[in-house]
């Protein structure tokens, strides 16, 4: 029993722990893409076979431990061949990101409010890139939302930067105020004297007549 679960744990690290630095750049986006990858099989509304993911994220931890060896300096660790694996399932993952936002698009088309959560909860759907639909979405349904973690961070943070938008908009309203307010005093002093200046002309005038 304690074999079963020292390997559990040995088994998680390899796809929950930290990543291994050779090929950085292209090993954390397939390592940490992984997570949400593994997620998908559980969705089993518009998922791809079990199957093909459980394959998947074997082969991920299968590299993500030869990174380790070649990081610790494994001189049976081809570097090459690790590199290349890395391109390999660097398709794959994009294959699953592309699958991911077809499912979310059809989750929003079908108004599968269950579906939708968990997609986000995968972390595989860009936000940024769906905020319309995203937004959009949860204020017709949210309802039937149960508040999903992703989603919570996200209308935090729109929230957030509603807020301080609509701080910058009085700041900027004041100063307008403020701007008006000088440009109106400016010509009412400017008004004053055009008419003391008139004033003074008529007395003038009048004078010289006398």
């Amino acid at each position: 029993m304690k074999k079963i679960v020292i390997l559990f744990t040995f088994l998680s690290f390899m796809l929950y722990g930290a990543n291994p630095k050779p090929y950085a750049a292209l090993g954390n986006l397939i390592f940490d893409n992984a997570i949400g990858i593994e997620k998908l099989q559980h969705i089993s509304q518009y998922g791809i076979s079990k199957e093909k993911i459980e394959a998947y994220i074997e082969k991920v931890k299968a590299l993500k431990e030869m990174g380790f060896a070649l990081e610790a300096g494994n001189a049976a660790v081809d570097k090459k061949i690790y590199l290349d694996t890395l391109r390999t399932l660097s398709k794959e993952n994009d294959f699953f990101l592309r699958d991911a936002q077809r499912c979310f698009n059809e989750a929003v088309e079908k108004q599968d409010s269950i579906a939708f959560e968990k997609l986000i909860d995968t972390g595989l759907i860009d936000i940024a890139k769906n905020k319309e639909k995203i937004t959009e979405y949860y204020y017709t349904h949210q309802e039937d939302l149960k508040g999903s973690k992703h989603l919570q961070k996200y209308l935090g943070d729109t929230k957030l930067q509603k807020a301080k938008e609509a701080e910058r908009n009085r700041e900027k309203m004041k100063k307008q105020r403020e701007a008006e307010k000088i440009r109106r005093i400016r010509e009412a002093d400017k008004r004053k004297k055009e008419a003391l200046k008139k004033q003074l002309e008529q007395e003038v005038m009048q004078k010289k007549a006398i």
